[in-house]
């Protein structure tokens, strides 16, 4: 049985990697990201994914289907699947999230991630 108990607010404010996949299930797949300044996720949809977004530290914007939200510490958002989407950090200090994709956007990860790398599986992903 996979499982994941850790204080992610305390995981998400210290994770200094682009992307880093935490948890990876049958139904969905638990990420942290951090962007610098300036940075963003790029404009992006998932036809198959429903995706969760919580800020843990810094500001920005959420650009969903066009229109513009300022978000900040303590925000969630939603993104339906099949929305176009983008993440800005608009702060002067990295931007500390958590997203939760269902079902799971890229299974096959399970290593630490900077922008535009991309991983081979290590081991089976058991604790």
């Amino acid at each position: 049985m996979k499982r994941f108990i850790e204080d992610i607010e305390e995981l998400a404010q210290e994770n200094k990697d682009y992307r880093r996949v935490l948890y990876t299930g049958k139904h969905m797949q638990l990420v942290l990201m951090s962007l610098k300044a300036g940075e963003q996720t790029g404009e992006d949809v998932h036809e198959d994914h429903d995706q969760f977004f919580r800020i843990e530290k810094g500001k920005g914007e959420v650009v969903i289907a066009g229109d513009s939200v300022k978000v900040g510490k303590d925000d969630a958002v939603i993104v339906p699947a099949g929305v176009r989407h983008n993440v800005i950090n608009t702060g002067q200090k990295p931007m500390k999230l958590f997203m939760i994709y269902g079902p799971p956007h890229d299974p096959e990860v399970v290593a630490s991630l900077g922008a535009g790398e991309t991983a081979e599986p290590e081991g089976d992903g058991e604790p």
